[in-house]
Order: structure tokens, then C-alpha cells, then sequence
């Protein structure tokens, strides 16, 4: 049968040829692997230099992404040393023994770097100026040293991490800085770092780039990309994402892996706290207060978590103290010092809470937060202008996050500015960078009112049926769409949905009377209608 013939012979050229293609494959496989070695002792060669300049947090973040590359027993010891250096002692002790490795005799050999002495000078001059709270000096000499080499990420951490730079200010250093073009993962991982507020999901973007080895220039190394996927440091950049898009519960559970993978890390742990704290759970937060107050008694992140967790509880004055308590042991401490407003405006203690946030603001200029904090107490006691003079401040320093938004429309409404009411919560909606969660209900239902305001009835309707999506259980967003379907005389809705605004409070006034008054045209309009 033909399906038992003999393929055709092979002829001598096609051998020929099929051996030449063989060989060029293998050619070009060694210099693929030839072109990952020498970046592998690049970063090598990076690492042995921040840890010679005393750049600890630089080294610990380039070992880390030389580990993923290699896996090598060696790389794993000089990471250990990174972050022993580093004080990050039971870290270290982790890392050695999750890898199971015995170091004995090991002879340490640092790889010859360029000399950033440069570099060096600046950084050490910005912790300088930053200890005598000369932060506008030391603003300048962390630019100088990240521009003067871009592997000095210890200058960038400390940037980042103290807000010293808007949004603007932010992606105006990065594109300033000189990679070679070898280096483009680099400055994709760095932008990843930054403040994650940006227009067209571009953040969502750059993590593709990371994990789908999708770069650009078409320089980089394929397996780079690849290795990285999974790096502790890039996904707890994407947990932080999911944190300021509203995705607390996708947050909590990345953060909850990582913290599985590496215990310590101290990035994630933030995370981890802050995320727990939005969803209620007070049990996690008092198990993590308890093991960070055991392992770090002097750091302001394990008092912090103790704030956290009676925040979490509705105990404000203990949570006032320990925020306190943080904020005594590092000044440059933001989420204490958030904490503390935040513990005292629940107590309507408004005098305090603003002072908390102008702390804040003062220490962090490059954070809008403490900005926007102050603008909603303001709010709170109904002096709008002053709030929105505040909102606008905080739209300066970062314009692309959506709460801002929220908050100046909520002013325009209030000052009964309804079509500019409008026009801030429409921003409010396009700039949400992920799809609409609970977080988000209420903007949709603050739009609804205000386009009830202005008569128009069915889009007003239409977002709060939205709304109910996101959220069964707001009174808000029942009694709107009662009182607007009574607008319109469809009274069978308009009573159908006051009692289930009643079913979530029983004795709301507004709610009850309205009830009444639309039981009374429905009886009245039917006994007209039998006439």
C-alpha cells in the first residue's frame, strides 16, 4: 500500500545543505548562550561594585536578577552577603536555607567594574542633605547620581520611596537616563517601579514587556525576559498595581503567594498590611503585627502594623498611638503618618487629622495623597473652596489618579455646579485603569445624581443599574433610582426599589416618606384612570 513506500532517497546536496543549517543553528545557539553570559557577569560585575560603594539596597536588587538568570550556588551566597550587608539578617538566613546549600571554604572574588566614583559621591551627598532635611538638596544629588549611572538604583529607591518627584518629574528622569542598548529590561523595570497612575493601561503594558519578552529595541536576550516572569521584585510592582486600582482581594492574594516565597520582604509586606486593612481582615493583620514587632522591634513598619490592626477593629486611639510610634521611629515613614490622620478623621478629630496630613505634605512633596487628604476634611466641614483648591494641588502633583476626580466633582455638586460635576466625574471614569470594581460604585452613583440634577433621566438610570452590579447592598444607589423613577411617574418601580432601599436601612427618614408619597400617586393615579 502507499502508505509503506520508502520516502525518496536524500541527495548528496540536500545532506549537504541540511548539515550546513545544523551547524549554523549550533553557531548561533553558542552565541546566544555567549550573549547571555556576558550579561549575566554585567550584573555580576554590578553587584560586586554597589556592595564596594556600600550601595546595599543596589546590590540586593541586582542579585536578585542575577539569581533568576542563573540559579548558581554562588550568585545565591553573594546575594545572602547583599543582604546580611544590608541588615536584613533573618532574610539572608532564609534565603540560604530555602536553598538548602552549605558554603564551606568559598573564596569570594568580586568581578572589575567601572569605577562609579561619581555616582557614589552624589548618592552619599543626597543621604547627607536628606538627614539635615534639606530635601530639595538631596532631591538633586539622588538625580545627579541616577544620571550619572543608571545602575545606581540605591539614588532611585530613595526617590522613589520618599516621593520626592511628581509623576512628571518621574518619567522625565527616566527618560533622561542614558541605558545601553543592551540594558532596555532595565529601564522597563524601572518604569514599572514608579508611580503606577498613567493613562491607556501603559502600566499593563510594561509588565507584558517584562513577561512576554516583548521588548522593542530587540536587544535583549530572550531567556532574560523569560526568567523574570516571575521575579519576587516585578510582582510585587504588579501587587502595588492592583493596590491603587482598587483590586485589593487580586492584591492580597499575589502579596499572600510572595509573602509564602520569601517571608521578609519588606516591599510586599507593606502590601500585604495595607491590602488586609481594605478588606477587613483583622485576623491576618494581628498574626503580622505580632511576627513583625518579634523580628523588626525597631522598624516603624512593625508598628505601623499594629496600628493597622486596630484600626482595623474601629480601636482608633491605640491605633493613633502606634501610628505615632512609627512615625517616631522614621519620619520618612508615609503610610504612618496617612494612618495617623486617617485614625483621627474617623474620630471627626479634624484639627489633628489635618495636622497629620500637612506633615505628610511637607515631608513627601512628591505624594498627593496627604494633598488630597486634607482637601476631603476640608470637604468634610463644608468649606469647598479650600477643598477644592486642594484637589487642584493634588491634581498638579499626580493628574492621573481617578480619586482625585471623584473628589472635585463631589465639590461641584455640593456647589450645585452640576454640568462641571459632570465633566469631572466623565475623567473620573475614563482614567480607571482596569475594569470597574466595588471601589468605583460610588462614583457611578455621585454621576447618576448629578445627571438627575440636570433631567436627564435615563442616563441617570442607567448608571445606577450599574452601580447595582458592582454593589446590592447601597442604600444610595436604591434611593436614587427610586426617587428618579418617581421622577419619571413610574411609580411600580419607584416603590418596587424604596423598599429595597428600606430592606438595606429600615428606618431611613427620606426612604420612608417618599414610600408613602408613592403609594398615594399610585392609588391616585389608578383611581383616576378608572374615571
Amino acid at each position: 500500500p502507499a502508505r509503506y513506500s520508502s520516502a525518496p532517497p536524500i541527495t548528496a546536496a540536500v545532506a549537504t545543505a541540511r548539515g550546513r543549517a545544523k551547524k549554523g543553528a549550533k553557531e548561533a545557539a553558542g552565541e546566544e548562550g555567549e550573549m547571555r553570559g556576558e550579561e549575566v557577569a554585567k550584573l555580576r560585575a554590578v553587584v560586586a561594585d554597589c556592595v564596594s560603594k556600600h550601595l546595599y539596597s543596589s546590590a540586593i536588587f541586582f542579585a536578585d536578577k542575577v539569581v533568576a538568570l542563573t540559579g548558581s550556588p554562588t550568585d545565591i551566597y553573594v546575594q545572602a552577603q547583599a543582604l546580611y550587608l544590608g541588615r536584613h539578617y533573618r532574610r539572608a538566613l532564609y534565603l540560604l536555607n530555602s536553598t538548602q546549600i552549605v558554603f564551606q571554604d568559598i573564596r569570594f572574588r568580586y568581578l572589575a567594574a567601572k569605577c562609579l566614583i561619581i555616582s557614589a559621591i552624589c548618592f552619599l551627598r543626597g543621604k547627607a542633605c536628606e538627614a539635615l532635611e534639606n530635601l530639595i538638596q538631596a532631591r538633586l544629588w539622588y538625580k545627579a547620581a541616577v544620571k550619572a549611572d543608571p545602575f545606581c538604583y540605591e539614588a532611585l529607591e530613595c526617590l522613589i520611596n520618599n516621593y520626592m518627584l511628581t509623576c512628571e518629574e518621574e518619567s522625565s528622569l527616566l527618560s533622561s537616563l542614558q541605558f545601553a542598548p543592551e540594558d532596555g529590561w532595565l529601564s522597563t523595570f524601572y518604569s514599572c517601579l514608579l508611580k503606577k497612575y498613567d493613562e491607556e493601561n501603559s502600566v499593563e503594558v510594561k509588565f507584558r514587556q517584562l513577561e512576554n519578552e516583548t521588548f522593542g529595541t530587540g536587544s535583549m536576550d530572550p531567556s532574560l525576559s523569560r526568567t523574570l516572569r516571575n521575579n519576587t521584585d516585578l510582582l510585587a510592582c504588579k501587587a502595588e498595581y492592583y493596590h491603587q486600582c482598587g483590586e485589593h482581594q487580586k492584591c492580597f492574594e499575589l502579596t499572600s503567594m510572595l509573602l509564602g516565597r520569601d517571608p521578609f520582604h519588606l516591599k510586599c509586606t507593606l502590601l500585604h498590611l495595607e491590602t488586609a486593612l481594605e478588606l477587613g481582615r483583622s485576623n491576618d493583620l494581628y498574626h503580622m503585627a505580632c511576627n513583625l514587632v518579634k523580628d523588626y522591634p525597631q522598624r516603624a513598619l512593625s508598628w505601623f502594623a499594629v496600628g493597622c490592626y486596630y484600626l482595623c477593629i474601629k480601636k482608633c486611639d491605640q491605633a493613633r498611638r502606634y501610628f505615632c510610634k512609627a512615625t517616631n521611629l522614621d519620619a520618612t515613614f508615609l503610610p504612618a503618618w496617612l494612618g495617623s490622620g486617617n485614625a483621627y478623621a474617623a474620630q471627626e478629630e479634624c484639627d489633628h487629622a489635618m495636622a497629620a496630613f500637612r506633615s505628610a505634605a511637607r515631608i513627601f512633596p512628591g505624594c498627593h495623597l496627604p494633598k488630597l487628604y486634607i482637601g476631603m476634611e476640608y470637604m468634610r466641614t463644608h468649606n469647598f473652596k479650600l477643598a477644592e483648591q486642594f484637589f487642584m494641588q493634588a491634581k498638579t502633583i499626580c493628574p492621573f489618579d481617578p480619586l482625585v476626580y471623584n473628589e472635585l466633582g463631589v465639590v461641584a455638586y455640593n456647589t450645585k455646579e452640576y454640568p462641571k460635576a459632570v465633566k469631572w466625574f466623565e475623567k473620573t471614569l475614563a482614567l480607571i485603569p482596569s475594569s470597574l470594581c466595588e471601589m468605583w460604585e460610588p462614583t457611578l452613583v455621585n454621576h447618576a445624581h448629578t445627571l438627575r440634577k440636570l433631567k436627564r433621566y435615563i442616563e441617570a438610570i442607567s448608571l445606577y443599574e450599574k452601580a447595582l452590579e458592582l454593589s446590592t447592598r447601597s442604600l444610595s444607589t436604591y434611593a436614587g433610582l427610586a426617587y428618579t423613577y418617581h421622577l419619571l411617574d413610574n411609580f411600580d418601580a419607584a416603590i418596587m426599589y424604596y423598599h429595597k432601599a428600606l430592606w438595606v436601612k429600615a428606618d431611613d427618614q427620606f426612604c420612608t416618606e417618599m414610600l408613602t408619597r408613592a403609594l398615594e400617586d399610585e392609588s391616585r393615579q389608578s383611581s383616576d384612570g378608572r374615571r
